[in-house]
């Protein structure tokens, strides 16, 4: 397995002194994933994406991404997922090749919105929500009221089972969380959606229903990721940070609870706003 954390020799500064000592860094590698479809006796590969993470759980963060992305309707469609042999040796390791069951048609218009976060020009968010509608046709069962004493007892319990952030400090997290507040699925890494890609690719192996499910993101709460508890049936989703505008107008528009500004006793319930609070 490859090392989570990197070391690396640098000069501390403090005040008129400085001295030289080894650091660790969170490890950020690029992660390429083809796409293996068509009928058995023609088998296709498609170069879907590339996304830098940090190295692990690398087939849950494939499974998460293609699920939440809309390129899979249903887990079991995915064959398997293998790390590719056949490449250049600075890419082993970093190529793995989801397998599509021979029934799966594939539609190229139904990832193209898949790269809008990394693209230079950027989207509209009307697009971004049109795009979301038309994929996600799973209906959200509403969480229901919240547990102010359980949802402020979420950051402490995810911070305490973080392991590479005790080291670097440099590491996002997302925790999945049951009603009463027992922690079910923590994963983390450099960046906050494939956390968040790693937990339900998690989820979707272990079957597990997403009934009263909480998910906590360490950062804020922006539009991919609530984009991702919609497709995955997520009810509420958390996050230490703010929201944007365009998250929060997709969480009231499916039904999602999204709180932001979870500190300490303290948070902003977002969605859904009680008219007669």
């Amino acid at each position: 397995m490859r090392s989570l954390v990197a070391r690396a020799r640098i000069v501390a500064h403090r005040g008129a002194e400085s001295a030289a000592k080894e650091d660790l860094l969170v490890t950020e590698e690029p992660l390429e994933i083809r796409l293996g479809h068509g009928p058995t006796d023609d088998r296709r590969e498609v170069r879907l994406s590339v996304t830098m993470r940090t190295p692990g759980n690398d087939e849950e963060l494939s499974r998460g991404f293609l699920f939440t992305e809309g390129i899979i309707h249903d887990p079991a469609e995915i064959v398997r997922i293998v790390p590719c042999e056949n490449v250049k040796e600075e890419e082993r390791g970093n190529v793995v090749r989801a397998e599509l069951d021979p029934t799966v048609q594939l539609d190229p218009s139904r990832w193209q919105r898949n790269f809008y976060t990394t693209s230079s020009c950027g989207v509209c968010g009307k697009t971004s929500l049109d795009a979301v509608h038309a994929q996600c046709t799973r209906e959200m069962e509403p969480f229901g009221p919240v547990d102010g004493e359980v949802i402020a007892s979420l950051p402490e319990k995810m911070r305490a089972a973080q392991t590479v952030f005790e080291h670097t400090g440099g590491i996002h997290a997302a925790a999945l969380f049951d009603r009463e507040g027992h922690l079910l699925i923590l994963r983390e890494d450099i960046g906050r959606h494939n956390a968040v890609d790693k937990v339900i690719g998690a989820l979707l192996q272990l079957e597990l229903s997403t009934t009263g499910l909480q998910l906590l993101v360490s950062g804020r709460a922006g539009f991919e990721l609530v984009q991702k508890c919609v497709m995955t049936g997520i009810p509420l989703m958390a996050a230490v940070g703010a929201p944007s505008s365009i998250a929060v107008e997709l969480a009231q528009q499916h039904g999602l609870s999204l709180i932001g500004f979870l500190r300490g006793d303290r948070f902003n319930m977002y969605s859904p706003i009680d008219p007669n609070p």
